[in-house]
C-alpha cells in the first residue's frame, strides 16, 4: 500500500467536547487516574525550585506527622488538571483560569489521584459571538 492511499482513506476524528456538549449539571468522570512516583515528585520539586523538605525528605516529613514524603501540591494540581483535558478543554478554545483552588488533604508518593468535573454554567460569550464560556467544578480524589 502506498502512502497516498493511506492518506486518502484516513478519517479525521474530532477530539474532546464542544460548547454544546457542556450542559449544566453534566458530570465527567475523568479517566483512570495517575500514580505519582517519587521520581515525579523529586523532578517537579527540583525543577520548580521548591525547597520545602516535606516534598523530598522522608525523615523530615515523618517528623512532621506524615507517613512518608508529601507530594508537592502544585504537582497534585497539575496532575488533576491534566486528567481533565481530554474531556473538558481538548476540543474547546482557550482556558481562562482557575478560581478557589483548595488542597484539603496531603497526597503521598505512591498515591493515585483521580478527577471528576461537573459543569456549573455555560453561556455564549458577550464579546465574541462564535464562542462560549463554560464553568466547571473539578474535584481531585485520592
Amino acid at each position: 500500500m502506498s502512502e497516498p492511499d493511506f492518506k486518502a482513506r484516513a478519517r479525521h476524528w474530532a477530539k474532546g467536547n464542544r460548547f454544546e456538549d457542556f450542559t449544566e449539571g453534566r458530570v465527567f468522570e475523568h479517566h483512570w487516574g495517575r500514580t505519582i512516583t517519587d521520581g515525579d515528585n523529586a523532578a517537579f520539586t527540583t525543577q520548580t525550585l521548591s525547597f520545602c523538605p516535606l516534598y523530598f525528605n522522608t525523615v523530615y516529613a515523618q517528623s512532621q506527622g506524615h507517613p512518608r514524603t508529601v507530594v508537592n501540591p502544585l504537582l497534585v494540581f497539575n496532575t488533576v488538571f491534566g486528567l481533565t483535558v481530554e474531556d473538558l478543554s481538548e476540543g474547546g478554545g482557550p482556558f481562562l483560569g482557575v478560581d478557589n483552588c483548595e488542597f484539603l488533604k496531603a497526597v503521598y508518593v505512591g498515591d493515585t489521584p483521580t478527577a471528576k468535573s461537573t459543569v456549573v454554567s455555560s453561556r455564549e460569550s458577550k464579546d465574541q459571538a462564535a464562542l462560549g464560556i463554560v464553568t466547571w467544578h473539578t474535584e481531585g480524589f485520592n
